[in-house]
């Protein structure tokens, strides 16, 4: 076990009012990040397939509950001709008239330990002979019943073991997408403030080469400046435009990026504030690892595989063996000239049956069966083992990241410093004719790159410090739960 020291930024979040086209409005990372995971098109689809796997965890529940059901055909109207057999033998066709309605009442309840069904239900029948002008009623006023199979693949078990895994691992899943909208944001975020960066050194770098080439002019006519050294500070003067036009265009880009991802108007004007606002704060490697196995859908995602895979050798085994199946029910009975007559004196029934399929031969069909079942579950495993390790190992290569990360943040951040006050010191000294204009230009080169690098490298801390919160769902800042 071993410990890291991080660093994170303080923000503070603040509340967007409506703007007109001509203000600015001023955003930190933590801004973006809130107003991405309320208005984004990926947040509202991350809720949205929450909000989808809710229904299905609902629809899954009510297999589990009494089903209450109503059925039946009002009228069956029939008119046409049928053979009637006379007591010589001979076939007669005779009209008839009549109509046979009926109306089913149900009560079905599943039996999710045995996965059989218990049903009570109630029937009418009414008959009519438009012919001879009768009317019969035939019904149960009440029948309870019950259909279990035995030896059988019970699917309702399995469900119950299983879908709630599911839904459990769709409201980390939830979680866990979001942090993944504040990690692009993240990416989005830097990548526009550096296109703003980079805009805003090709704008001092037109300045000071203009005004450098107006001193070199200056020089030039006094005889103190070659011509080939001021047609170089000209061609500078030139590339520096060249800079500030595609730095134009790409923060341009990058800042149409941004406010597509979260759900900004194009005409709203954004500036963003450099994150450098730091504190430090202790990650435990270990605990790393354990937030991530107690939160993350992953954890749960195994256990589930794993529960799916035994639940496909246990169906390979139930549906290719003995099949039993017990039917049977108790009720009362009755017919009636008159709708209530069928409910007086109703006489009792019964039906039992026991059914069964035995396999004899099938040419190796069933054992194939289980056994690629059994294969196929060896396989989930194995895939389980490795995802797991990868599970743990991205962790800790994230970690090893954020240590190199905030060491070079560091020295980055002193090199932009140095490298900013070495160009002063280099202009003023070019202005005195104490050096020359190639020592400038590596002077200015040199600043830019640094000030680009101590950028990149907090775009680059702080996506890592976003990709180990989308890995542990953990908040180190805080030391809560996301």
């Amino acid at each position: 076990m071993f410990k890291l020291i991080l660093l994170a930024g303080i923000f503070m979040p603040i509340v967007v009012k409506s703007q007109s086209l001509s203000d600015t409005v001023k955003l930190n990372l933590q801004d973006v990040i809130e107003i991405a995971k309320t208005h984004s098109t990926a947040a509202v689809q991350a809720a949205t397939i929450r909000e989808n796997q809710y229904w299905q965890y609902k629809t899954f529940k009510s297999n589990y509950s009494p089903q209450l059901s109503l059925d039946g055909t009002l009228p069956q109207f029939s008119k046409t001709n049928i053979p009637v057999i006379q007591p010589d033998g001979t076939v007669e066709f005779k009209p008839v008239t009549n109509d046979n309605s009926q109306v089913n009442l149900g009560l079905t309840q599943n039996i999710g330990l045995t996965g059989g069904q218990l049903f009570l239900g109630s029937n009418v029948l009414r008959f009519s002979d438009f012919d001879r002008k009768q009317t019969r009623y035939n019904g149960n006023p009440l029948i309870i019943g019950l259909n279990q199979p035995l030896f059988a693949f019970n699917s309702l078990s399995w469900d119950k073991k299983i879908e709630p895994l599911r839904y459990e691992e769709s409201q980390k899943k939830y979680r866990e997408d979001l942090e993944v909208v504040g990690r692009d944001a993240s990416e989005l975020f830097f990548s526009l403030l550096i296109a703003q960066i980079n805009k805003d050194i090709a704008a001092k770098n037109l300045s000071n080469n203009e005004t450098i080439y107006k001193i070199g002019e200056g020089k030039a006519a006094l005889g103190r400046l070659s011509k080939d050294e001021l047609l170089r500070l000209k061609l500078g003067v030139l590339n520096a435009r060249k800079a500030v036009s595609q730095a134009n265009v790409d923060a341009e880009t990058s800042d149409l990026q941004l406010k597509s991802f979260i759900g900004f108007s194009a005409t709203n004007q954004i500036q963003l504030i450099l994150p450098e606002n730091l504190l430090t704060f202790e990650v435990d490697a270990t605990v790393a690892v354990q937030q991530a196995k107690n939160n993350r859908q992953k954890a749960i995602e195994f256990k589930r595989a794993l529960l799916e895979a035994d639940k496909d050798v246990a169906k390979a085994k139930g549906e290719n063996g003995l099949k039993v199946n017990l039917f049977g029910t108790f009720g009362l009975t009755n017919v009636a000239n008159q709708l209530p007559g069928i409910y007086r004196n109703a006489k009792d029934q019964q039906e039992i049956s026991l059914g069964f399929q035995i396999p004899i031969l099938d040419w190796g069909r069933s054992a194939s069966r289980i056994k690629t079942a059994q294969s196929n579950r060896k396989l989930v495993e194995a895939n389980i083992k490795q995802a797991q390790i990868n599970f743990e190992q991205e962790i800790y290569t994230t970690l090893r990241q954020l240590v190199m990360i905030k060491e070079q943040m560091q020295t980055n951040a002193e090199a932009d410093i140095t490298a900013n006050e070495r160009f002063e010191i280099a202009k003023k000294r070019y202005f005195l004719n104490d050096l020359s204009i190639t020592d400038l230009n590596i002077a200015l080169q040199e600043k830019d790159q640094a000030r680009r690098d101590y950028i990149f490298s907090l775009k680059s801390f702080w996506n890592a410090y976003f990709s180990l919160r989308v890995l542990t769902l953990y908040d180190f800042a805080t030391n809560k739960n996301i």
